[in-house]
């Protein structure tokens, strides 16, 4: 049986990859930390499963990863943790550095260091392209990062290549571009706005508050991503992979399939802050804008071509999921059933 360690199980991808291994017959390990053992909504599922263990340890701890190492004694080791807010590492730009950044290297440095023949998988990010130097971005496009969390993924995305090279080490880098799902965190855009319109049709709230709304992301379904993690590490040799659906859609554009998959056609009036997004029907406002929302530098655009992984890795980006419009569907449906029964607590 194969074993696998997985850092931050805790989050979308880590609870998803977990489910998706532990079917392919894993025994395997979610890492966590102390402060995070309450928060395991994504993973409360897996807590019966024989084949599924959670295990302390602390990317920015080195004897803590050493431990968690040792004891767990991975084939594969996926490196998905990390402050992966976007909009939180300019408030936290030191701590999201150590974690997200030195994180990765202390990783690879334990493995080097108990000298395992471990496979060795890294999250990067579509965030590292930043101000797009070409549209779509491949493997050989130029790196651009734009913001604190995207500047210290691509320390971890250099370092796992250096080590590869360094150590002949079997790393891989994943180039992830926007992937969600119903395990998404409340505070990324995409949830927030699945979760708020489910809120407003129940009358649990008025209005979903936003920041730019332009800004255009190739968003795919996570399970379908969390596939592509597994498909680098069965290669016969280490490399890196751009994942993306090739396809691109605006905040604005998302908001509006979501309303309108809950029957109501959103119109847009005014600019800027100004801006309010209403239901002419009933002439309730539904969208707010505020400035706070928006970042210090904004990535306006974010698109990749999955070419290199669709004929090299065999992987499909809608393969659990049809299309863009079915992932803004699958989080409604989750988040329209909670608010449901919320209303029902309530009534």
């Amino acid at each position: 049986m194969k074993r696998a360690l997985i850092t931050g199980i805790n989050g979308m991808d880590g609870s998803h990859l977990a489910d998706f291994l532990l079917e392919k017959g894993y025994k395997v390990y979610g890492m966590e930390r102390h402060s995070s053992l309450k928060n395991r909504t994504n993973t409360k599922h897996l807590e019966s499963n024989e084949n599924f263990e959670f295990i302390t340890g602390d990317l920015t701890d080195s004897t803590s990863l050493l431990s968690a190492l040792s004891t767990s004694q991975p084939d594969e080791v996926y490196n998905l943790g990390s402050q992966s807010f976007v909009g939180e590492s300019w408030n936290t730009p030191e701590q999201t550095s150590n974690v997200t950044g030195l994180g990765s290297l202390r990783v690879l440095d334990a493995i080097r260091t108990l000298n395992m023949e471990t496979k060795f998988y890294q999250a990067s990010t579509s965030e590292l392209f930043g101000r797009m130097i070409e549209n779509p971005a491949t493997e050989r496009t130029p790196f651009y990062p734009r913001s604190p969390y995207g500047v210290s993924k691509l320390y971890a995305h250099w370092i796992t290549k250096n080590y590869r090279e360094s150590y002949d080490m079997f790393n891989c880098c994943g180039i992830l571009f926007n992937h969600e799902s119903e395990r998404r965190g409340h505070q990324f855009v995409t949830r927030k706005i699945s979760d708020g319109v489910a809120q407003i049709v129940h009358g649990l709230s008025d209005h979903i508050t936003l920041g730019n709304l332009d800004a255009k992301r190739d968003w795919g379904y996570a399970p379908d991503y969390v596939e592509s993690m597994w498909l680098m590490l069965q290669q016969d040799k280490p490399d890196d992979y751009v994942l993306a659906t090739g396809e691109q859609h605006s905040i604005r554009e998302f908001i509006e399939e979501a309303f309108m998959q809950v029957g109501i056609s959103i119109k847009w009036q005014g600019q800027g802050v100004n801006e309010i997004g209403y239901d002419p029907t009933k002439g309730k406002i539904l969208v707010r804008i505020n400035e706070r929302y928006f970042r210090p530098t904004e990535v306006e655009t974010l698109l990749g071509d999955p070419s290199k992984a669709i004929a090299k890795l065999k992987w499909n980006p809608w393969k659990k999921c049809n299309d863009w419009k079915g992932l803004v569907s699958e989080m409604l449906e989750v988040d329209t059933k909670e608010a449901r029964n919320t209303g029902n607590l309530i009534l």
